[in-house]
């Protein structure tokens, strides 16, 4: 496992180093992964049981999590839920020895952002984390992008806001990175293996439900008493387009 220098640093809105919990039972594991954030300039702090996990999310109000599914006190999905219920929304990035598709699947399904199977590379950690944060706001980096519109939508990269004819939109992180991918191809059929690459950067295996619920969400919040912009093209995959 080896890592390198981040092309471009990321920062709060106030300045300071973005914060990720890395959760993990096993020793060696967090030391690397805590040396590999470090060297990205970021605040790291990590915790070896679930519940350990609850109690630095408190404290230490993260702006990312690297949380192990398997532990011997609460496991991932089990601090998942009560961060969920105790309205934290963090983004998550599960870590876990299993590779199976329905584990991936339950795993995201389940509240979480993203997936990596050991073993794994830090550098992959890194960018997988570097995507969450900026996709939630809650890091960004100092080369901020335009605002996309489609129609009345319109979804400002930098600030993370999303609004439909002046109306505010509330999106979890991974919702407005499928949205986002969407826009930047508008008038575009994008397929459902083009958005689990983009969107989740891995493959499922075929598994298109995620981006059946996922789509599903952004209908109710973006199309739901409105024109529709999101469109499926059957057999082929969705596109996004302003009425006619």
């Amino acid at each position: 496992m080896t890592t390198t220098a981040p092309a471009t640093a990321l920062h709060r809105a106030d300045g300071t180093p973005p914060r990720v919990l890395v959760v993990d039972d096993e020793q060696m594991l967090t030391d690397l992964l805590s040396m590999a954030l470090r060297m990205e300039g970021w605040d790291v702090r990590t915790a070896a049981s679930g519940f350990q996990a609850l109690q630095a999310a408190r404290d230490f109000d993260p702006d990312a999590m690297v949380l192990d599914i398997m532990m011997p006190d609460l496991d991932g999905m089990a601090v998942l839920q009560r961060l969920r219920q105790s309205g934290n929304d963090v983004p998550v990035l599960f870590l876990t020895a299993k590779d199976a598709v329905s584990d991936r699947v339950a795993g995201l399904t389940a509240g979480g952002d993203d997936y990596v199977t050991k073993p794994f590379s830090l550098e992959e950690v890194v960018a997988r984390l570097r995507g969450l944060m900026r996709r939630a706001g809650t890091a960004q980096a100092n080369d901020a992008e335009p605002i996309l519109r489609v129609g009345d939508l319109s979804l400002n990269e930098d600030s993370h806001e999303v609004d439909r004819a002046g109306e505010e939109i509330e999106l979890t992180a991974t919702e407005f990175e499928l949205l986002r991918y969407l826009m930047r191809n508008q008038r575009r059929v994008v397929s459902k293996a083009q958005i689990l690459d983009r969107v989740w950067n891995y493959d499922f295996g075929g598994r298109s439900s995620v981006v059946e619920l996922y789509i599903s969400y952004l209908r109710k919040k973006i199309d739901q008493g409105r024109d529709p912009l999101i469109h499926t093209v059957r057999g082929v995959g969705y596109m996004i387009k302003a009425p006619q």
